[in-house]
């Protein structure tokens, strides 16, 4: 790989995660959180933000708020980046924009003022009352990965890192930057932004699981009882394939497969295959079966 990763974390990043979290209402299902946590932070909200969260999607508005999280890295606090964001006029916000291919909107004003709203109530109604003990668990985890980035590969700790999400070389593409979240768990969000990738993973913490095998061994374990599943696999075993193959060789709907194969991707036992922000093409990681019985073993001997 031709780019370099560096794996980074500050507080405004999980603010921003468990913001996308909550209005990716299709997500909802498949992350560790579930409904319930949606169901429960709604409960802290004011109706008034309940209803604009709501309506809002993860869309290119919300893509900008991110881009502008990562340039404005030095805000550590949701306090800082909101406070800098709101004081910016029209023309910065647009001098900004325009560097970057992907539209904006027309009216940056609305937009600059919807989304101070916004991150500001997010923060005053749910993140602030976020458990210290998150945060420290992801600063320490950056920690670890810079460790292991020192002494390991760059592609053995991508692999690790993500469970199985793997990032082609691209023309322009500069930095991989990792950085871990709590909230999406075991799901990612991935955007690019010019000469750099932004890739969320999981960090692995599951609160109050200390008693039960990691939720992220339970999740390779369920994951292979379920035939098609196997049948994805085995499919695999002969070489990468593209989602419509996957379709085709099941012979079930995109929607089912899709389903089958984000499984599979969570519990870590294939790779995806990433140009950007485009998934292209589906392998099998092997090593994650090896992985499954030392696993138990580990567990049933504690």
């Amino acid at each position: 790989m031709s780019y370099r990763i560096e794996v980074g974390f500050t507080p405004v990043f999980e603010f921003m995660a468990s913001l996308h979290t909550y209005i990716c209402r299709k997500s909802h299902k498949k992350i560790d959180l579930s409904i319930a946590w949606a169901q429960e932070t709604e409960g802290q909200l004011t109706p008034e933000l309940a209803a604009v969260l709501q309506h809002m999607n993860v869309d290119d508005d919300w893509k900008w708020m991110y881009l502008l999280v990562c340039l404005r890295v030095e805000a550590e606090e949701p306090e800082d980046f909101i406070e800098w964001f709101s004081q910016r006029t029209v023309p910065d916000l647009h001098d900004i924009f325009s560097r970057y291919s992907f539209p904006y909107t027309d009216d940056i004003a609305a937009f600059q003022t919807k989304m101070t709203y916004v991150l500001t109530g997010w923060n005053e109604q749910y993140f602030r009352l976020l458990d210290p003990a998150i945060l420290q668990h992801l600063h320490q985890e950056v920690l670890n990965r810079k460790e292991q980035l020192n002494q390991s590969p760059q592609k053995e700790v991508l692999d690790d890192a993500t469970n199985g999400l793997m990032f082609r070389d691209m023309k322009g593409l500069d930095r991989l930057l990792l950085v871990p979240q709590f909230h999406f768990q075991p799901l990612n969000v991935i955007l690019h932004f010019g000469d750099t990738l932004l890739c969320h993973y999981s960090s692995r913490l599951y609160m109050g699981d200390h008693e039960y095998i990691p939720t992220h061994h339970l999740r390779v374990i369920r994951s292979l009882g379920e035939k098609n599943r196997l049948k994805i696999m085995r499919f695999l075993h002969q070489g990468p394939r593209s989602f419509i193959e996957i379709v085709r060789h099941l012979k079930l709907s995109k929607g089912i497969t899709h389903d089958h194969l984000s499984k599979l991707r969570g519990a870590g036992l294939v790779y995806a295959h990433f140009e950007g922000e485009s998934l292209v093409e589906y392998s099998l990681r092997l090593h994650a079966l090896e992985q499954i019985l030392p696993n138990v073993m580990n567990y049933l001997e504690q």
